[in-house]
């Protein structure tokens, strides 16, 4: 009778909430799709996108010239087929006959060079996932026009996962992009994919509409409205009372209330975010506090590895179990020799006492600050707060600071000024190692948000570039998270679940990569 009374107390509360917000929704058509978000973009510019929640949008908008299956296939898309040149360094795309973008303006290699280009121009100022991750990673060099259907993207390097790689890159027509400012870029995204854009309504919703001659997806909804709606609890009133069909991020005290209702079950996923704690390594971070100074020392780092019980944090603020990660590669890819740090504080106190932070007569070794956001990934506040809590135990004392994360943790984030500790979500993969660890390809690259500087990890990078054996390639693999893992710029945490709301109306399944790809929904 206990549970019982859970939920029907966590469905009163979530009628509540509707009843408050029942003027302000309605129950979608047959043709129409709507799914539910935590987040808004902030922007929609292709290459300046770097969270999944925009990216989930864009890529119903725009296209790509290969993609990646949720099994990790890499298929083709806009482009036919590829060739790479014996070095490694280019690779050619020939792109399918008779394409256009939502402009009416036929796509051609030239426009593929565009995208890639422009996104490369300093002068823009991008710093979302192509320009970014994508292109510090394959270490990008330019791009040429072959003949009006073949493309070729040159690097500096091979890249074994070079193709999976090149196939994030959404693509967008010249004609358009030239004719529009960088702002008004952001707000009005034309495509060269299956939905064109409608209407953007900031913190409200987005729409999109089929393209009705888009012949390489089929699409079973004419529109699709992507809605953002902050507070867990009212993403899912809004699920139980039938006006959004799939909601993301459900929170595990609502999904009994969920499965309970009648119109919409919760679907779980072993996702594949990468839910860490930063050491920035940056000097002014170790010159601005004893904290800041401490974690710039490896066996500070490792000595609070212990100091957190990941298992306890998943169970009581996930909902589920999990196992602590050894790095940031997604079982099975990962490391098979490293063993998860446990959970001993004692021996994090140890640890930190012979590293030369002894407490002090007030109990502390050493203050530091944790900051996080708020809202953006599971339960992420209260994780952080936990964090905080489990250091302050060991005598580090831990201000925790919550950020809204589109207006102020993405500009820290983005510009590598969180810290000393900040708590982040890395979206990561199931189809190969390499892409986990790409994150950290330059010393100073774009995504590598800690600086760490480790001199044997970058070294693993440039052996790889020379390695075409798979098994050598698995040996450099494992020796990187070796090195990762003794000298962690990651305080270590877990691969995060994913709970999904789904109404009952829809044929849909849930990706483990975060990705919500809702083209294949269709009605039972």
């Amino acid at each position: 009778m206990q549970g019982m009374g859970k939920v029907l107390k966590i469905l009163l509360v979530i009628g509540v909430a509707f009843s408050l917000m029942q003027s302000f929704a309605q129950a979608p058509s047959e043709n129409t799709l709507v799914i539910a978000q935590s987040v808004d973009a902030s922007t929609m510019d292709p290459p300046d996108i770097g969270s999944r929640p925009a990216s989930n949008i864009a890529h119903h908008i725009f296209a790509t010239l290969f993609e990646i299956t949720e099994t990790g296939d890499i298929v083709p898309y806009l482009a036919e087929s590829y060739e790479v040149s014996d070095d490694g360094t280019e690779t050619s795309f020939t792109l399918r006959e008779g394409l256009t973008c939502h402009d009416g303006e036929p796509l051609t290699a030239e426009d593929v060079v565009y995208t890639f280009q422009r996104a490369d121009d300093p002068e823009n100022g991008f710093t979302g996932n192509t320009a970014g991750f994508i292109f510090d990673s394959v270490g990008y060099v330019d791009a040429r026009v072959d003949s009006e259907l073949v493309a070729t993207i040159i690097t500096d390097k091979y890249q074994s996962i070079g193709l999976g790689l090149l196939s994030e890159v959404m693509i967008h027509c010249k004609d358009s992009y030239e004719a529009m400012s960088l702002d008004e870029a952001a707000e009005n995204p034309l495509g060269s994919g299956p939905y064109r854009f409608v209407e953007w309504v900031k913190d409200d919703r987005m729409v999109l509409e089929k393209v009705a001659d888009f012949g390489l997806r089929d699409a079973a909804f004419d529109t699709l409205v992507w809605r953002v709606i902050p507070e867990a609890s009212t993403r899912s009133a809004e699920l139980i009372a039938g006006n959004v069909d799939v909601i993301a991020n459900v929170s595990p005290d609502q999904i009994d209330a969920i499965d309970a209702s009648g119109v919409a079950q919760v679907q779980a996923v072993q996702g594949t975010r990468r839910i860490y704690i930063g050491f920035n390594q940056r000097a002014d971070f170790a010159e601005g506090s004893d904290g800041g100074a401490a974690i710039q020392n490896t066996d500070v780092r490792v000595a609070l590895q212990y100091a957190i019980d990941v298992p306890t944090i998943c169970a009581t603020l996930l909902g589920t179990d999990c196992e602590r990660a050894t790095g940031l590669v997604n079982p099975p890819n990962d490391n098979p020799n490293l063993e998860p740090y446990p959970y001993d504080p004692e021996r994090a106190e140890a640890l930190l006492d012979d590293a030369g932070y002894p407490r002090g007569e007030d109990g502390v070794r050493f203050s530091i600050k944790l900051q996080s956001p708020n809202n953006r990934y599971l339960n992420d506040a209260n994780v952080a707060l936990a964090v905080g809590q489990y250091l302050t135990d060991i005598g580090v004392e831990t201000e925790v600071e919550l950020l809204d994360f589109r207006s102020v943790y993405v500009p820290l984030i983005i510009e590598h000024d969180a810290g000393p500790l900040f708590l982040l979500g890395s979206g990561g993969a199931t189809w190969n190692a390499l892409y986990d660890m790409a994150d950290i390809t330059q010393p100073l690259g774009r995504t590598n948000y800690t600086e760490w500087q480790n001199p044997e990890w970058f070294a693993g990078w440039d052996q790889l570039a020379q390695t075409r054996d798979a098994a050598g390639e698995r040996e450099i693999i494992n020796n990187m998270l070796e090195v990762f893992y003794n000298d962690p710029p990651w305080l270590l945490m877990y691969f995060q679940p994913d709970f999904y709301g789904v109404s009952d109306r829809l044929d849909w399944q849930a990706r483990r990569d975060e990705q919500l790809v809702v083209y294949n929904a269709t009605l039972k």
